[in-house]
């Protein structure tokens, strides 16, 4: 299904059937402040497990990221971060970032690789946020790659659609997306470490 959801005024309406399809454990394709992210709700396995075939990657050896609606996810799903760390997110969310936090053992056992870390990203994009409220509980992200050579990840929606149609459960038409991804920062230790300039841009807050 292609379903067209307004990026600045997501419809309620269309925003629970996306959530119906996570909860029944479908999976989905959606816009971010990025790039188009596959994934489903975090807590269904057999999602998991087709999101993981979908992309042709083990689960054990890929760093899978969640997204979450705010900062209140992190008391649950990451061990308690300092307060250098704390101030760093909150500066930076919502926007295009990815916060590689280590893990707390709420984190469903199927995430839990030998690294123990969990990526966490809050969009500055209402589709996701809204859905992710509506669900409950973070949905698992990870990137749509294009099979161009000149052109890393797909960005119009349609041909996102006709690609995938018959392998993900819904399609969100969110308006074009970017083709620059997140900017990963790594913050297990306790000096931040930029792993990947993507999209945001670091910006270091004194403590």
């Amino acid at each position: 299904m292609l379903l067209k959801i307004h990026p600045l005024n997501p419809s309620t309406r269309q925003i629970n059937k996306v959530v119906e399809c996570l909860r029944d454990g479908g999976v989905i394709i959606y816009p971010t402040d990025t790039i188009y992210g596959l994934g489903c709700d975090i807590n269904k396995p057999k999602a998991v497990d087709r999101v993981a075939k979908i992309k042709g990657i083990r689960k054990d050896k890929t760093n899978f990221s969640f997204i979450c609606y705010d900062l209140s996810h992190l008391a649950y799903y990451t061990r308690p971060v300092n307060n250098s760390t704390f101030k760093l997110m909150k500066s930076h969310f919502p926007g295009p970032y990815t916060f590689i936090l280590n893990a707390s053992n709420s984190v469903p056992k199927i995430f839990r690789s030998k690294k123990k870390t969990v990526g966490i990203r809050i969009p500055n994009n209402n589709i996701p946020r809204d859905i992710v409220r509506e669900l409950g509980n973070p949905i698992l992200t990870t990137s749509i790659h294009d099979e161009d050579e000149l052109l890393e990840y797909t960005t119009d929606p349609e041909l996102i659609y006709e690609k995938f149609k018959d392998i993900v459960d819904i399609v969100i038409d969110g308006g074009y997306g970017g083709n620059i991804a997140s900017t990963i920062i790594n913050c297990t230790s306790e000096e931040p470490v930029l792993i990947r300039e993507g999209l945001g841009k670091l910006l270091i807050v004194n403590s």
